[in-house]
């Protein structure tokens, strides 16, 4: 399994995973910092001043990781421990790394070492640093303040401001035996293959529509999923429309609004993506909603001038061409989000 230290800088991540490589027999250290060197001195160019603040925000780190992680995993067997100590602060970007390792049905368990803020900055002005390096460290905290709300719902908190390392340490040992740290997370593999996958809109009384934020993976989403073999699409959207929302539609309720090709984009596959009209939630219809914990953390219904701050571009298009399509009560056709 992964044990991923989270925190703040200073917090004491690299101390604590010291003393539990020997509270753990036979655990192993992966530090993804070597991902981000390997990168930077070997294939990037140099950034410039206004590129990726840290390696966290380039695409190929955030791939190679969960990667490395799976094929360490694979090669040293499933009773090893990997310890992960790094801050992971952006919601996004935990979706994207522990949704690909669920992908791989591997096990994430999340452990945040806390202090307050004040015995943060007191630990990081003492810690003889160079100024440079404790200013970055001190901004840093503004970032894990800003985390806090998310990492609090997701992760299991250790608190160590009158902690020895040791004993921090023994306490994390003691939430990985008590299994509260781990991730619920969906654990359906990726496909290898172009798919067809069914999205239903939902719609509230001021027309505005239903998406979702899965835990799998970044941003916002319609619901749906995959149309299974041997699966009808209208069926697919139905059962989705079920599991996802506790929703209950019928076949014969929905319209086609939108049919969309989508080219491969990264690990996750490609291929035709239909949206149907599933209409409108009247209040106690939402008030019933439930969600997955597994794959699904929220919900809501967005304006049309949120969308482009929820979707991907390609899915802010498709959306805004079933709405036309629902307006005009015709089925449009597009190729990666673009009508033809």
């Amino acid at each position: 399994m992964i044990v991923w230290l989270n925190g703040a800088s200073g917090v004491g991540k690299t101390a604590t995973v010291r003393e539990l490589l020997q509270l753990i027999p036979g655990s192993r250290v992966f530090d993804p910092e070597d991902i981000g060197a390997l990168l930077r001195e070997r294939f990037l160019p140099p950034q410039p001043s206004t590129g990726p603040a840290d390696d966290q925000d380039l695409v190929a780190w955030r791939r190679l990781v969960p990667d490395a992680l799976a094929a360490l995993h694979a090669q040293l067997g499933e009773d090893v421990q990997l310890l992960v100590p790094m801050a992971l602060l952006r919601q996004d970007h935990r979706d994207e790394m522990f949704g690909a390792l669920a992908s791989r049905r591997i096990d994430v368990h999340h452990v945040v070492l806390h202090a307050e803020e004040t015995v943060l900055r007191t630990r990081l002005e003492a810690d003889g640093a160079e100024p440079g390096a404790r200013e970055r460290r001190l901004a840093h905290l503004d970032a894990y303040a800003a985390a806090l709300p998310w990492l609090r719902d997701d992760a299991a908190f250790v608190d160590i401001a009158e902690l020895t390392p040791r004993q921090a340490a023994e306490q994390v040992r003691s939430v990985l035996r008590a299994g509260t740290a781990r991730v619920p997370i969906v654990q359906d593999p990726v496909a290898s293959g172009d798919t067809v996958a069914a999205a239903v809109l939902l719609f509230d009384e001021a027309d505005r529509v239903l998406l979702v934020d899965p835990v799998y993976k970044p941003g916002w989403e319609f619901p749906g999923g995959v149309v299974e073999t041997g699966e009808a699409p209208t069926a697919a959207a139905v059962r989705e429309a079920a599991e996802e929302l506790g929703v209950t539609l019928h076949p014969d309720d929905l319209r086609l609004l939108v049919v969309d090709w989508e080219p491969r984009r990264g690990p996750r596959s490609g291929g035709l993506r239909l949206v149907f009209d599933g209409g409108v939630l009247d209040p106690a219809e939402q008030a019933a909603l439930t969600l997955p914990a597994a794959e699904l953390r929220g919900w809501r219904f967005v304006p049309a001038d949120q969308w482009d701050a929820h979707l991907a571009p390609n899915k802010s298009s498709r959306l805004r061409a079933a709405l036309a399509a629902r307006d005009a009560g015709h089925v449009a056709y597009l190729e990666a989000g673009r009508p033809r």
